[in-house]
């Protein structure tokens, strides 16, 4: 297999964007990464989405997207992983042209939401969950994760307001990202006074809906360009795991096994270990995630995930830097298109492009794109050469 780099990246804000369509958000942040590649050829489009059938009642977005951009006679096709979609297309480029199959390709994932009314993109959201034995059940998605958190604060003893960090931490560094949905940052107070949606989960302890594309580019490692200035990012590693689809089929319910086995994968085949990692771009989908994501992935035993946040250690000076641009709480979560957000991140801290909240001596980073309540999960490494 060739070594793959990543040589372009581009994204959209995350908003409510009426003015534009799914086909007008992923070509912005397709061509957004074409010019920061210097406009290289591209030979396959790989497009990541979860609900554009129900939500925007077009399929077919491969064809749809790769017309729209004039790469009418590349390979184009659309893959489906749920909250995880977008990580899925990347690794499918990165497949591709690791195999030698084609000597590039664009990953790129967009989602609009808010063309639907809520309730119905919450019933969509409900669907990467177990139909039979979750949904029909009437339990939503948010419902799921309100249980995880319940028994999580039941086993290891921790209080809700012990999660608050989670979010804080994410608002702060939304504040310096331009394209964050939220950027303002948010006190404790805020956190505790905030409407709750599903007990114990309040509204801060929710990542936002929204509209967005994200977008990147991959070549083989020897076809990269060499830009003054610019390091070249590769791509180290990358895993991909499933667990059961429901919560009650899995035998250790506040263990987030597909996390553990994608990111061995990863670590693997990358030659690192947790400590190696400067910087976690965590599926901090909602605050329980955060906690149970960094325990599986390596950062923190199990049950103490929370107590990097209560210690200020996820921050961009942190042990653990994690949702360094505001994560899924503060920069927003689209849903279908969020796994790409996080490698555009990964590679502006790579890259030393994150002003603000740019992680001293960052070398090497790690995205985590979970798909239903832990079912699918992908992780990616890359590195600055």
């Amino acid at each position: 297999m060739r070594p793959v780099a990543v040589i372009g990246i581009g994204q959209t804000k995350v908003d409510e964007h009426w003015d534009k369509s799914l086909r007008d958000l992923a070509g912005d942040a397709m061509l957004a990464a074409m010019e920061d590649a210097g406009m290289p050829d591209i030979q396959a489009v790989y497009v990541g989405n979860m609900m554009s059938g129900s939500a925007n009642h077009q399929q077919h977005l491969g064809a749809y997207i790769a017309d729209w951009v004039g790469l009418r006679y590349a390979e184009a096709f659309r893959v489906e992983a749920a909250c995880s979609s977008a990580a899925v297309s990347f690794r499918t480029a990165v497949m591709a042209v690791a195999s030698g199959e084609v000597d590039s390709a664009i990953a790129v994932a967009a989602e609009k939401m808010s063309d639907s009314p809520t309730a119905e993109i919450t019933a969509q959201l409900a669907t990467a969950a177990d139909s039979d034995w979750e949904l029909d059940q009437g339990v939503s998605f948010v419902a799921l994760n309100a249980l995880l958190m319940r028994r999580y604060m039941f086993e290891y003893g921790w209080h809700h307001e012990d999660f608050a960090n989670f979010s804080i931490n994410a608002h702060a560094n939304g504040a310096h990202n331009p394209y964050a949905r939220f950027q303002e940052p948010i006190s404790a107070s805020t956190y505790l006074k905030a409407p709750m949606v599903c007990d114990p989960i309040n509204l801060m302890d929710a990542s936002p809906m929204g509209d967005g594309a994200a977008a990147l580019i991959v070549v083989p490692l020897e076809r990269a360009p060499i830009i003054p200035g610019r390091p070249v990012i590769r791509v180290l590693g990358s895993g991909a795991a499933t667990d059961t689809l429901s919560l009650h089929n899995r035998p250790e319910g506040l263990w987030l096994t597909a996390a553990e086995k994608s990111a061995k994968q990863a670590y693997s085949i990358a030659g690192l270990t947790p400590s190696d990692i400067d910087l976690f771009e965590v599926h901090d989908a909602f605050t329980i995630m955060a906690a149970l994501s960094l325990e599986a992935c390596g950062f923190a035993e199990r049950g103490q995930g929370v107590r990097l946040a209560l210690d200020n250690q996820i921050t961009p000076i942190g042990k653990v830097p994690i949702a360094t641009r505001g994560g899924l709480k503060a920069r927003g979560h689209p849903v279908g298109a969020t796994g790409l957000y996080q490698l555009v991140e990964v590679v502006q801290q790579l890259r030393c492009e994150a002003g603000d909240t740019q992680v001293p001596d960052a070398r090497i980073g790690m995205a985590q794109n979970i798909g239903g309540s832990g079912s699918n999960i992908v992780i990616h490494i890359l590195g600055a050469e």
